[in-house]
């Protein structure tokens, strides 16, 4: 299940949906920088680290090799979820080779970009950067340290190297002792935990011919590779992720689901070439209700871009797709969808672009006429009205995929199977 946006397509809600039909659901990158919103009645949960199976009582949930862990974040979404009734302990699963997340992690993140200032790239300060750079560096410290003798010892070796480092930047409010003492009560949470070696794990459901279903956190946009670099994430957010996050073979690949909004939006800075600055951009902004579901900020709307989505579903290889809050355009007349793009050279072009910032200087919309009818409460697709079902097959012909299913409100009943 991949994200084909820069996040908050709905994934936490359609793996939630989904997972009615699968063994386990599979975490594979990311950190607590990743926010799915489910709502289930008159209840409402917000997931960074645990995967969004967890509702469902028999299905395993696995935090995989790929991800980046903040063990109080970890521990406060575990024991939000205890008060709700739900004792997750009992399928959730963690993998021995996610790193973990120091709290001079996140002093690092907050002071590097402070340093930044105007240049800043909109980082979430929950320390994922610095992690990745230590992973990368051979420097971090993985979920299995937690069980050797000498883990205070490694720890305080990369503390000293943190703070090294965190005297290169502007000083920042960061009460590390405090932050210290709560990090390691909850590493002894962690060690009583089911904690496992995932690609094992993982081989032995693929023998067992169990279904999974691998979910994305971030979108395909903010992958660190092929994102709108340096506005990106600091890890593989796309298809091959999976492999790399999982320690799964290409070959154990099945469907790729890839989920779009009707519209667009982007949390924090960075190239978004169909953005609204208008009267529409608020429409969707209130109607859509878009605001970080990990940081509250408010999210930037824009029209769906024909260009964009066709580049994510290349190098994802999408076999079918997933459109959500279509009821959302319920709030504007007409809407757009973006189709090419004039660079500055003035060439017109299909393809994204290297740097979608600078390089294009203009874009051709196609214009939609929209509908006064309320979604929320449609249950298939033939009572869509003209132009809903009109602008679906529009992405469907553009992008040569099935649209799967369609999302019509946040609840789990609000979505059509088609």
């Amino acid at each position: 299940m991949i994200g084909l946006q820069w996040g908050d397509e709905g994934k936490g809600k359609i793996v939630d949906l989904l997972s009615e039909n699968y063994d386990a659901i599979c975490r594979f990158q990311g950190g607590p920088n990743a926010g799915h919103t489910i709502e289930i009645g008159d209840q409402k949960h917000v997931l960074h680290t645990i995967p969004s199976g967890i509702f469902r009582k028999h299905t395993i949930n696995l935090v995989g090799n790929g991800l980046v862990i903040d063990p109080i974040t970890f521990q406060r979404e575990i024991e939000g979820l205890m008060q709700s009734g739900l004792d997750c302990r009992e399928n959730l699963y963690v993998a021995l080779k996610a790193h973990l997340i120091l709290p001079t992690h996140r002093m690092l993140d907050a002071g590097s970009e402070a340093h930044k200032g105007k240049e800043k790239i909109g980082s979430t300060l929950r320390g994922i950067g610095p992690t990745y750079m230590d992973k990368t560096g051979r420097n971090g410290l993985r979920v299995g340290d937690i069980l050797r003798q000498d883990f205070k010892k490694r720890y305080e070796k990369l503390r000293e190297k943190h703070l090294g480092l965190a005297s290169m930047y502007p000083n920042v409010d960061f009460d590390l002792a405090g932050e210290e003492e709560k990090w390691f009560k909850a590493i002894d949470q962690m060690r009583n935990m089911k904690l496992v070696n995932c690609e094992y794990f993982m081989s032995q459901m693929l023998s067992d011919r169990k279904k999974i279903l691998a979910e994305g956190a971030q979108g395909t946009m903010l992958d660190i590779t092929y994102g709108t670099y340096p506005f990106v994430t600091s890890s593989n957010t796309i298809t091959a992720g999976v492999c790399d996050g999982l320690g799964v073979p290409p070959s154990a690949i099945g469907n790729v689901m890839g989920i779009t909004k009707a519209y667009c939006t982007r949390v924090g800075s960075g190239p978004f070439p169909t953005e609204l600055f208008d009267e529409d951009g608020e429409a969707l902004m209130e109607a859509g209700r878009e605001f970080g579901a990990t940081t509250g900020r408010q999210r930037r709307c824009g029209w769906v871009d024909i260009p964009q989505l066709r580049y994510v579903c290349m190098i994802n290889g999408v076999t079918e797709l997933t459109v959500t809050k279509l009821d959302v355009l319920s709030a504007v007349k007409t809407f757009k969808a973006a189709t090419s793009y004039q660079l500055q050279n003035g060439d017109w072009t299909s393809e994204f672009p290297f740097d979608a910032e600078s390089d294009i200087a203009k874009i051709k919309y196609l214009e939609f006429n929209g509908w006064d009818d309320d979604l929320e409460h449609l249950k298939s697709y033939d009572q869509l009205p003209e132009q809903a079902g009109k602008f679906i097959r529009f992405l469907e012909s553009e992008l040569g995929i099935p649209v799967k299913l369609v999302s019509v409100g946040p609840e789990r009943n609000q979505t059509i199977f088609r």
